[in-house]
């Protein structure tokens, strides 16, 4: 590995370096973005059992405000529970912006580093370019520096390209998770307006 990173020259760093970040944004939310954190299937009706029994208490309604995402929105609507049923709409809609942004964390920084990675790549391809035209003299061409040259193109945008493809692929997989996770949670705090205002049964 160490040799290839010889062969490839100094253009290959950024690359790495992004790399690396890419990597540790891909485990971060893969441990982040899991159902049973964000959206728990079994809260919405403990949430309801809780408030028929006790009603919305300013404690419930924290305790819930720290317990999930899902927990955040649905404690967004019951905090305005004696409001009508459009002014609990809203502010859920308010919580679930503010939760949808939060679970986009890092993601804006993983869809640059693919976009960038070949660019990276390209500009180490053309430092390459630039090392094979300076091994030529009028005396004749240098064969080390000529290989050299070779090698820092090639690699690099070998490399460029490697990072970029699961970069976007997981960039692309995260963002649709979130707005399934988004979505799912806004209908299960609708689903709790028309419960609590005896639209629906539970």
């Amino acid at each position: 590995m160490l040799s290839l990173i010889q062969a490839a020259g100094w253009p290959i760093w950024p690359i790495i370096i992004a790399s690396i970040v890419a990597v540790g944004i891909i485990v971060e939310r893969m441990w982040a973005l899991r159902l049973k954190i964000i959206s728990p299937q079994d809260l919405l009706p403990k949430v309801f059992g809780e408030y028929q029994r006790n009603g919305a208490s300013s404690e419930m309604i924290e305790r819930l405000r720290k317990h999930s995402p899902l927990g955040e929105i649905l404690a967004a609507g019951l905090k305005n529970i004696k409001k009508s049923r459009e002014i609990m709409k809203e502010s859920i809609e308010e919580s679930g912006r503010a939760v949808a942004y939060d679970l986009n964390r890092y993601l804006t920084t993983l869809g640059t580093i693919a976009a960038l990675s070949p660019l990276m790549g390209l500009f180490g391809t053309l430092v390459g370019m630039i090392e094979i035209f300076g091994s030529n003299s009028p005396t004749g061409s240098n064969p080390t520096q000529l290989a050299y040259g070779i090698s820092v193109a090639l690699y690099n945008a070998a490399f460029g390209i490697l990072v970029a493809i699961p970069s976007m692929i997981f960039y692309r997989y995260f963002r649709a998770k979130v707005d399934g996770f988004v979505l799912e949670m806004e209908l299960q705090a609708l689903k709790l307006i028309e419960m609590v205002h005896g639209e629906r049964e539970n």
